[in-house]
């Protein structure tokens, strides 16, 4: 409970040295600070107090220091419907801007589309062999069988290998998840993908149960690239405002020895190598072989 992770010290009151029972502040503290009842809060975490005025719940938010992300959230919670029914949505669609915008990419710098449920809508070549060259290139145009990133996160042990600073980046996602949770509470593919992960991994579960809410707009990837060695990059989101569920996500290299591994990752890719081979006037034989390469999956 985030009430927990204040301390009086904090939030500006004066501490007397006399023991307390709990670790951050007490119900009647956080009520004085937020200026509502002690009862009206009890009612509020108690989910019984029906409407909430945008004044307290940005008073709440305040003396519990959320941030944008979380005054967000809390927000989307204060909004839900009171009976709602879980339903389907329409396969996500990228939107054609930031094709465009993908498009103008080229294959000089990794990028990827995710949908807000964090599937992979589209990538380039780039993309494709520095996140998940494991996997099918043309996985993301089946919207039944689209590549989640967390879902691969916590149940795909050869992404997972993949980076030194999986758990801090773990974080982000489940609380990226918890953001998208309230802004969609209806949305019965999300609802399944954070029920499945919650049965699955234990780790998930426990990252879940820590209630963080945050947004994922940029931060260090220290990865291990399975045949281009050890690359810290950066990810960056780029959002459009016709589109804001559509996150085109470029990854740029941190320091010189990083950039130059990240050259080479396309042209030594086993897509790559495939391409070579199956073009006109290649020996035969070999293209068989790329191929397996190019499709083979690597052991967990």
């Amino acid at each position: 409970m985030r009430r927990s992770r204040v301390t009086p010290e904090m939030a500006g009151l004066r501490a007397y040295g006399t023991p307390r029972r709990v670790a951050g502040l007490r119900r009647e503290e956080l009520a004085q600070l937020a200026g509502v009842s002690v009862g009206y809060y009890t009612r509020l975490e108690q989910d019984q107090a029906g409407a909430v005025s945008m004044q307290v719940i940005d008073a709440l938010a305040r003396v519990l220091d959320l941030g944008g992300p979380g005054t967000a959230h809390l927000h989307n919670l204060a909004r839900r419907p009171a009976t709602s029914r879980l339903a389907n949505p329409a396969p996500e669609i990228p939107a054609p801007r930031v094709l465009a915008l993908l498009d103008c990419l080229g294959e000089s710098v990794p990028a990827i589309v995710l949908g807000r449920r964090g599937d992979i809508l589209a990538w380039n070549r780039t993309g494709h062999a520095l996140i998940a060259e494991h996997l099918d290139y043309e996985a993301p145009s089946d919207p039944d069988g689209r590549p989640s990133i967390p879902r691969m996160f916590f149940l795909d042990p050869v992404l997972r290998s993949q980076y030194r600073n999986w758990e801090e980046l773990a974080r982000v996602h489940v609380a990226y998840l918890r953001l998208t949770a309230g802004r969609y509470p209806c949305d019965a593919r999300l609802a399944d993908l954070i029920g499945e992960l919650t049965m699955r991994s234990r780790e998930f579960t426990d990252m879940w149960a820590a209630g963080d809410v945050s947004d994922c707009t940029a931060g260090p990837m220290d990865m291990r690239h399975p045949y281009a060695g050890d690359l810290d990059v950066d990810y960056q989101v780029w959002l459009q405002p016709d589109s804001p569920d559509h996150r085109l996500e470029v990854y740029t290299p941190r320091d010189r020895e990083s950039a130059e591994r990240l050259s080479r990752i396309v042209a030594d890719s086993p897509q790559a190598r495939f391409d070579r081979t199956s073009a006109p006037g290649h020996k035969p034989g070999n293209g068989k072989r790329a191929a397996a390469a190019c499709s083979r999956r690597r052991p967990d």
